[in-house]
């Protein structure tokens, strides 16, 4: 008889660690955010800072304080985006009873310790930051957003794995020897349930790790500082849209649906692909942008 193998779940404490006298849990989630963000701008000041991978001209067109001054229109627009395109790709067509109606609470919208981020909505929110820091700062948007993009995929990647801590946003029933159970976590006793129960399932938080964080990131790398794209605007950014949406439309296959778009999208197509749509087709329109002028001084006229 086939018995099925499978990985343990290491049951991490969701908790980091716990702000003394506050008795205030700081959370693997927050923290990839954080983390997301602090690498990300690191990675993004270097890009600025390095000549070579603008090529022939003299210097770049961003500078050290356009990085610091993005990075916190970033962090707002991420915040806010991702709550926002929550309610609204999610809980308004899904859940409209946890806003209105006799047991709604319109105050759900700011309780964002309870969860609920949408990745696209912060993309959105991320774009609004882009545009708004070039606007403030007079620096060309499109290679704004190419440096952001190429340094995304390291707070991806964070979220991601901070999702799997978590135990959330697991995957389709499978008998896969890599497959597992994940337990619900008890944050009032501070404790993992039992895994009694609980089907065995694709770890699919670490798939999307995998292919938006670390192979993403090593594309973009390699458009960067190999092919030398920055020196044609937009086709980074281009690159990272089409990019993340492969990749999540790929992940999807194996991600457990939310239950509650069950029953109102078919089980092969989720939210998070139809949103990858549109990513895609920006993606194709900044990659025919920066196709229209490959003369060395694009980076300068972007």
């Amino acid at each position: 008889m086939y018995i099925p193998l499978e990985i343990p779940f290491p049951r991490i404490d969701p908790a980091a660690f716990t702000v003394p006298v506050l008795d205030f849990p700081v959370r693997w989630y927050a923290l990839g955010y954080i983390f997301g963000l602090v690498l990300g701008w690191w990675y993004a000041v270097r890009l600025c800072i390095t000549p070579k991978v603008w090529g022939p001209v003299e210097n770049g067109p961003l500078k050290r304080a356009d990085i610091d001054d993005f990075a916190f229109y970033a962090m707002i627009g991420i915040l806010l985006g991702g709550r926002i395109g929550y309610i609204l790709f999610y809980t308004i067509p899904f859940e409209p009873g946890k806003l209105f109606g006799p047991t709604g609470d319109i105050s759900f919208i700011f309780r964002m310790w309870e969860g609920g981020m949408s990745f696209h909505g912060g993309l959105i929110g991320a774009i609004i930051a882009v545009f708004a820091t070039a606007w403030l700062r007079k620096i060309p948007v499109l290679s704004l957003g190419d440096v952001a993009c190429a340094a995304a995929p390291i707070g991806i990647f964070l979220v991601r794995m901070a999702n799997f801590i978590n135990g959330e946003l697991y995957g389709r029933p499978t008998d896969a020897p890599w497959a597992m159970r994940f337990p619900d976590y008890d944050w009032a006793a501070r404790a993992w349930g039992s895994v009694e129960g609980k089907p065995l399932v694709h770890p699919s938080q670490l798939y999307e790790a995998a292919l938006e964080g670390i192979v993403l990131f090593a594309v973009c790398w390699f458009a960067v500082w190999k092919l030398k794209l920055l020196q044609k605007p937009g086709m980074v950014a281009g690159i990272f849209l089409i990019g993340y949406a492969l990749a999540r439309t790929f992940a999807e296959q194996f991600r457990e649906p939310d239950n509650f778009t069950q029953g109102v999208m078919p089980e092969w197509f989720t939210m998070g692909m139809l949103l990858s749509m549109f990513m895609i087709a920006g993606g194709v329109f900044l990659i025919w942008w920066a196709n229209r002028n490959n003369g060395p001084g694009a980076a300068k006229a972007a």
